[in-house]
Parts: structure tokens; C-alpha cells; sequence
């Protein structure tokens, strides 16, 4: 099985290429923003952490992490921010090798990870994947994509595009379907040594 990390800024495509490549036979699409919210539901050592960490100022009326409020303070913070992807991210690879395992024991043939800070965030273990795609698309077609889906204010969180080994980074400019063949022909020569 070959495990392919998909990452990008908001507005690369991310969700629509893996949404577009899981509809082919033999591969699964998992997006490791959900699993991190299930990683802090409440009563879960994740949400203690959070709630140690952040204080009940980040909790709904429920008792639930609030995402809302929890970005609010973790976004205009750089410390925060690391503190919280500190927290998140280590549960967040623990469960993906889970799910790893799970699907490879299924017989899948191909796991796309879909992950903005999967090139980036230095909790990650990136000898999990084959190879991890980092789609580069100009601030203009992100802004334009972005205010097309109601999302215009996730344009200010761009991180730089990273370099390094295993990295490989894909043009995602055009139109989806000109995207996904890049994509594919990345997976196609990806190693399944990893």
C-alpha cells in the first residue's frame, strides 16, 4: 500500500483532489483535520490537555472544545499555536498509524492523507508516506477558490511552501481534473519502500 500525504495551503485543492481520487477503486481518502477534532472529544487525554493548556474559555456550553473559540486565541498567538499543534498533532499521527494499519490489512491500495500542516509541522512523522504532495497554487486562484466555497477568511493563514526531502511539490493551478493527473503521476512513481 503506498501512503501519499496531500498538503497545501487552504484553497490548493486539497479536498477536491482527494475527494476525486477516492472515488477510484483501491484508494481511501482520510482527512487528519477530523480525525484531530475526534482526537479531542471530550474526556479524552487530547481534550484535558487542551483544557489544562487553554483554559474553559475554549469550551462550549456543552463542555466541547469550541474550534471557533479555540482558534480564536490560538491564531492571534504564535506560541499558542505551537502549544496547540504540540498537543494535537502527536495524537493525531498515534491514530493515523492506526488507521494505516487498518486499511492496509483491507486491502487498500492506495491512502491519500489529506493534511495542510503534513509538510510542515515537525510532529509529523514523514516516514509514514511514500511521498507527501504539496499543492502550490498562486494567492489568486487560492482567494478565488476560497471565496467561491465561503472560506475568504482562510486566505491569511498561508504558510511558506517547504522544501525538503519527501516533499514533492505539485502545480495546482488549472482546473481539477488537470490537477488530479499531476497528482496521479506522482503516486504512480512514488516508492513503496517507505
Amino acid at each position: 500500500m503506498k501512503v501519499i500525504g496531500l498538503a497545501g495551503n487552504a484553497g490548493s485543492g486539497k479536498s477536491t483532489i482527494a475527494r476525486a481520487l477516492s472515488a477510484r477503486r483501491g484508494v481511501v481518502a482520510i482527512d487528519l483535520d477530523k480525525i484531530a477534532w475526534e482526537s479531542y472529544r471530550p474526556r479524552t487525554p487530547t481534550y484535558w490537555r487542551l483544557a489544562s493548556r487553554f483554559g474553559e474559555g475554549i469550551l462550549d456550553a456543552e463542555g466541547a472544545i469550541d474550534r471557533t473559540r479555540l482558534g480564536a486565541v490560538v491564531f492571534s498567538d504564535t506560541r499558542a499555536l505551537a502549544d496547540l499543534n504540540a498537543i494535537v498533532h502527536p495524537a493525531v499521527i498515534g491514530r493515523l498509524h492506526e488507521i494505516i494499519h487498518e486499511k492496509e490489512a483491507h486491502g487498500v491500495q492506495v491512502l491519500l492523507v489529506e493534511g495542510a500542516l503534513l509538510a510542515t509541522s515537525p510532529h509529523v512523522d514523514r516516514s509514514l508516506f511514500d511521498a507527501v504532495i504539496w499543492l502550490e497554487a498562486s494567492g489568486e486562484t487560492r482567494r478565488s477558490r476560497l471565496e467561491a466555497a465561503g472560506r475568504r477568511a482562510h486566505i491569511e493563514r498561508a504558510i511558506p511552501q517547504p522544501r525538503g526531502h519527501g516533499i514533492i511539490t505539485v502545480d495546482a493551478e488549472g482546473s481539477a481534473a488537470e490537477v488530479v493527473s499531476r497528482v496521479v503521476r506522482v503516486i504512480e512513481t512514488a516508492s513503496t519502500d517507505g
